[in-house]
C-alpha cells in the first residue's frame, strides 16, 4: 500500500472516533506534498497554557480532578471502545484543549503518532521527548501503557502545578513519596486543604502505578478512567 492510500485509511478511521473530549478529524488533504489533517475549529488554550503560562488562571481540586477524569474517559475510549485500538502516542498537557467551562479535548494526534494496532507496523513517534516513557524510548516500540505513562506526567502536572524540566518533576515526585509524601511539599498550594489530603494521595498513587518502570504494574487506561471517575462523583 503507498503512504499515501495509508494516510487515508487511518484517516478515515480516524474520523470515527466521536467523542466528547476528543478533538474530531473532519478530513485530511492529500494532493500537496506533506500531506494535512483537517479538524474541527478549537480556538481555546491548552492545559499547559492555563498551568504553565502567564495566561495560568485558578484552579480548584474539582476542576482539576474534572479535567483528568474526562482527559483519561476520552484516552480509554480510544483504547477500548471500538473495533480496533487506537493509541495516541503524544499525551501532553499541551494537546489537551480546554474550552470556557474547563472541559478538555484531547487533540495533536498527528498521522505519525496514531496508530492502529492491528496494522502490524511499529513507528517512530514523533512526540516530546520531556514525556516520553523510558520504555518506548528503550525498545522503540509504541504500546497502550506509553499514553498510561504520558497520562500519568500531565496527571502530576495538575497536582503540582510545576513548570521546567519534567524529568526533574518526576524524580522529585518520587523521591516525595519515597519519604511518604512529607506535608505534601509537591503538591500545588492552591489546592492542598487538610480535608482533601486524602483525596490528593489517592490520585498522587494512581500517578505513581501510571509512571511505574515496569508496564505490567501500570494501569490500563479504562481502569484509570473509571477510578478518577469514582473520585470526581464522590467529590
Amino acid at each position: 500500500m503507498r503512504e499515501s492510500d495509508r494516510f487515508v485509511n487511518e484517516a478515515i478511521t480516524h474520523s470515527r472516533l466521536i467523542h466528547k473530549n476528543i478533538v474530531r478529524l473532519i478530513g485530511c488533504c492529500v494532493e500537496v506534498d506533506n500531506p494535512m489533517l483537517v479538524y474541527e475549529f478549537f480556538s481555546k488554550d491548552s492545559l499547559h497554557e492555563i498551568l504553565h503560562s502567564n495566561k495560568r488562571v485558578p484552579l480548584n481540586l474539582a476542576v482539576r480532578l474534572s479535567i483528568a477524569a474526562q482527559s483519561a474517559g476520552a484516552i480509554a475510549y480510544m483504547h477500548s471502545a471500538l473495533d480496533k485500538q487506537f493509541l495516541h502516542g503524544d499525551v501532553k498537557s499541551a494537546n489537551i484543549l480546554l474550552d470556557d467551562q474547563f472541559v478538555p479535548k484531547i487533540s495533536n494526534f498527528g498521522i505519525s503518532s496514531f496508530v492502529a494496532l492491528d496494522c502490524n507496523l511499529t513507528r517512530m513517534v514523533t512526540g516530546d521527548m520531556s514525556y516520553m516513557d523510558p520504555v518506548y524510548l528503550h525498545t522503540g516500540v509504541l504500546t497502550e501503557q506509553n499514553d498510561v505513562y504520558n497520562f500519568g506526567v500531565v496527571m502530576l502536572e495538575l497536582l503540582t502545578r510545576r513548570g521546567g524540566s519534567i524529568l526533574n518533576l518526576i524524580n522529585d515526585f518520587f523521591e516525595n513519596h519515597k519519604q511518604g509524601w512529607k506535608a505534601a511539599e509537591l503538591f500545588d498550594k492552591e489546592i492542598v486543604t487538610t480535608e482533601d489530603l486524602e483525596l490528593l494521595h489517592n490520585l498522587a498513587e494512581i500517578v505513581v502505578e501510571c509512571l511505574d518502570r515496569d508496564v505490567r504494574r501500570r494501569p490500563t487506561m479504562v481502569d484509570v478512567a473509571e477510578r478518577l471517575s469514582i473520585l470526581n462523583q464522590s467529590r
